[in-house]
């Protein structure tokens, strides 16, 4: 079974042909053809509020428009575009293809995107998570970076950008669970890998995550030693659908964690109805956790809650020896930051 969702990329035509631009007032179209006139690109008023443009390339034809004049989104979703390659005639078929120049810039994005995806230029960095009874690497978070034509790094940020725009998370978060377990196989690591996933990109866990199974089979990789985050768990309203994901991965024998916990008020709820194998205290508990008495409280609260069920506690971001002290003082198991080591492409294999 498949769907098209799992098969189709955003795409947006690098043909050449005319472009129709439909705005809802007067004034931008003038303010489109002072900026076509500036970029001395040919077109002509088909009327008072419609442009006609002719281009070699729809795709560097939207990029340059977009970036010549600063639209507000009000603007963008005022103004309509149509393209036609040089042998389609305006029909009205062709007219529900138009969309408006909000949405392609969006696309744009998403379209940048979809060239990395194809390309294969989605690569992993690590940063190491520690075991403080023991005082070694218990293992690495994945985090993913995009590679430019030019070599330079596009870090998340940028990329889940790109993808909510043009409505691409399925396929990003599905590209960077895939490129965490090849480059986790790759450079060899045989510790436990975190690999984050967006729970509301999955519609179906059995058909949306068999990829993700069959990579981690294929690659030979112990389950136990796979870690599934969730990451923005505090934007799931459905429980229920977030409980069926975990259950999914834990019925393949991977762990689950939970990340962010204690930065959203249903952050206890979750633990008691998802029951993770990890909960990773959100960093802004732990940044000045050794001075701060509420975050302290909240910290102990999360710990005996977590440790009576069986669950591992994770303090993420530790920055400073005094959080370390207090963590480790106070129930925590894991630790992770830039204390021990900044995410890296070659991964810290013994700590300093």
């Amino acid at each position: 079974m498949s769907c098209t969702k799992c098969q189709s990329l955003p795409y947006i035509s690098k043909k050449g042909g005319d472009v129709i631009i439909s705005c809802d007032v007067p004034e931008l179209c003038t303010i489109i053809a002072i900026t076509l006139e500036k970029l001395n690109i040919n077109f002509s008023h088909e009327d008072f509020q419609t442009i006609i443009a002719s281009t070699e390339c729809f795709e560097t034809f939207l990029q340059q428009l977009c970036r010549a004049h600063p639209f507000s989104k009000m603007e963008r979703e005022g103004v309509r575009v149509l393209f036609l390659e040089h042998s389609k005639i305006l029909s009205p078929t062709a007219l529900k293809e138009m969309r408006s120049l909000q949405k392609y810039k969006d696309l744009l994005g998403a379209n940048e995107l979809s060239s990395l995806i194809s390309k294969g230029a989605l690569t992993t960095h690590f940063q190491p998570i520690v075991d403080l009874k023991s005082n070694t690497i218990y293992g690495y978070e994945s985090l993913a970076r995009g590679v430019s034509d030019e070599g330079n790094l596009i870090y998340p940020d940028t990329l889940f950008k790109w993808a909510r725009e043009g409505d691409m998370l399925f396929y990003l978060d599905r590209a960077c669970r895939e490129s965490s377990l090849k480059t986790a196989a790759v450079k060899n690591i045989h510790n436990k890998v975190f690999i984050n996933f967006i729970p509301t990109a999955i519609y179906d866990p059995e058909h949306c995550l068999q990829s993700t199974v069959k990579w981690a089979n294929q690659l030979e990789f112990d389950p136990k030693n796979i870690i599934f985050e969730v990451i923005e768990s505090d934007h799931v309203e459905d429980l229920d659908h977030l409980k069926r994901i975990l259950d999914f991965y834990k019925s393949q024998g991977f762990m689950v964690a939970l990340d962010d916990v204690g930065s959203g008020y249903s952050s206890l709820n979750m633990i008691a109805k998802l029951l993770p194998d990890i909960v990773k205290i959100d960093r802004a508990i732990i940044e000045n956790i050794d001075t701060n008495e509420v975050n302290q409280s909240i910290f102990r609260a999360i710990t005996q809650i977590a440790h009576e069920n069986g669950i591992i506690v994770l303090a993420e971001g530790i920055e400073r020896h005094e959080e370390i002290a207090f963590c480790s003082a106070n129930g925590a198991d894991l630790a992770q930051g830039y204390y021990f080591g900044k995410p890296n492409a070659e991964p810290i294999r013994k700590l300093n």
